[in-house]
């Protein structure tokens, strides 16, 4: 499938960016939003089976700090996921003349994405392992994280996909274990989405219980469809772990996207 690789500019940073031509007409674009210590290489070939098997135009960039983009020079702040949001997001968008995308995000990706749809109109939402607010087990999980990173070829693994590896992670690492980052919660942004959501987490995700999902679904009361996918044998990557249950979950989830069915090339 055609595809185009480059950087753009967005929030004040050079970002790297792969797009992925449609080959469907009324399509809406997909734009994947990844995880807290991801980037492009790391989502691997998904975007590429999903932008196939959906016919959809598809944007995969990798933020600040990850990846080929620029490195991060300052710490983040509890506010950085809402800054991604509502600031550097819509600007990427428009770059791209993306009006009203599919937002596909895993973790911090996922919660970037509900911020975003809290806000901005968006033809849907697919959340991998979401995070609504900050649970006792995420500060265990990252936690082990960081002892396997200063313990285990983990900074050697990522390395491979980061300018400076070591500031990616202790970028991710430090802001989650920050003490006033405990009261971070993005519950009230649920009310505001008013596109249909795809919430999807496996069973065994070691940083979050299903009071996620839970969640979503009993504040998302604008969202005209609420799906919520719990995966067994799954653990905090569904697209890794189940690649083909969830492929498949977000074909179905597309395919019924209202705006699917209005004729048009640019009907979402």
């Amino acid at each position: 499938m055609p595809s185009t690789d480059g950087f753009v500019e967005a929030g004040g940073h050079r970002l790297e960016s792969v797009v992925i031509a449609a080959h469907q007409v009324q399509r809406p674009s997909l734009v994947f939003l990844h995880e807290g210590l991801g980037c492009i290489s790391l989502w691997r070939d998904f975007p590429q089976r999903v932008a196939q098997a959906t016919g959809c135009r598809t944007l995969v960039y990798s933020r600040y700090g990850y990846g080929a983009s620029d490195v991060m020079a300052e710490p983040r702040q509890p506010d950085y996921m809402h800054r991604e949001a509502l600031a550097v997001l819509p600007e990427l968008l428009a770059h791209f003349g993306i009006e009203r995308p599919v937002l596909v995000g895993h973790s911090d990706g996922a919660s970037i994405a509900l911020i975003h749809a809290g806000r901005h109109p968006c033809a849907g939402v697919v959340v991998l392992a979401p995070h609504l607010f900050v649970e006792e087990m995420a500060v265990q999980g990252i936690e082990a994280t960081v002892k396997a990173f200063e313990t285990t070829p983990l900074a050697d693994r990522l390395a491979r996909h980061h300018r400076d590896a070591r500031r990616t992670f202790y970028g991710w690492a430090d802001i989650w274990r920050r003490k006033d980052f405990r009261a971070w919660n993005i519950e009230d942004t649920l009310p505001g989405i008013a596109c249909p959501i795809l919430a999807i987490q496996g069973e065994d995700d070691e940083y979050a219980t299903m009071a996620q999902l839970e969640s979503i679904a009993a504040r998302a009361a604008k969202a005209p469809a609420v799906e919520l996918l719990k995966l067994a044998d799954c653990r905090h990557s569904p697209h890794r772990d189940q690649p083909e249950a969830v492929q498949n979950a977000i074909v179905r989830f597309v395919d019924g996207l209202p705006c699917a069915a209005r004729p048009g090339p640019h009907a979402c």
